[in-house]
């Protein structure tokens, strides 16, 4: 079965993504899920994207595209799973190299995301996709 990649914009389609999503933010309440996208969506132009195979959204990676004086133009990926079943078979790939090509047609010089320090396998993907480690994220709890 052939692998889709589309944007997901329409309600029922972001819906179709809560299971795989659910896999990385394990918190999130599927009550919430449409109206939190929803929000993201209007604050900072968050998109979805999702990896189609037959009726189920194995992949799906949430991003926008932002600026600073760091980083110049830079498309972030806030969120990028891919259903542990179906991990292996190309859809992570998929979406990484369709979002790279995004980014360069919206002029961005460059692709980051953060990636918690327990997540082995997603960092060994992101460095033989030629991602380097470029600095640590600190965080202070309020």
């Amino acid at each position: 079965m052939k692998q889709i990649i589309k944007l997901l914009k329409e309600d029922e389609e972001i819906m179709s993504s809560f299971l795989t999503m659910k896999e990385l933010r394990p918190n999130i309440e599927e009550e919430k899920y449409l109206s939190l996208i929803k929000e993201l969506e209007e604050i900072s132009n968050y998109q979805l994207l999702g990896v189609q195979k037959g009726d189920r959204i194995e992949a799906v990676a949430g991003f926008r595209i932002s600026k600073s004086i760091a980083w110049g133009k830079y498309l972030y990926i806030d969120d990028l799973v891919t259903l542990p079943g179906n991990r292996s078979e190309g859809a992570g790939k998929l979406m990484l190299d369709w979002l790279c090509k995004y980014a360069k047609e919206h002029d961005c010089n460059r692709l980051d995301l953060d990636s918690g320090v327990q997540r082995f396998g997603a960092h060994r993907f992101y460095l033989r996709e030629r991602m380097d480690i470029l600095c640590y994220h600190f965080v202070k709890t309020l």
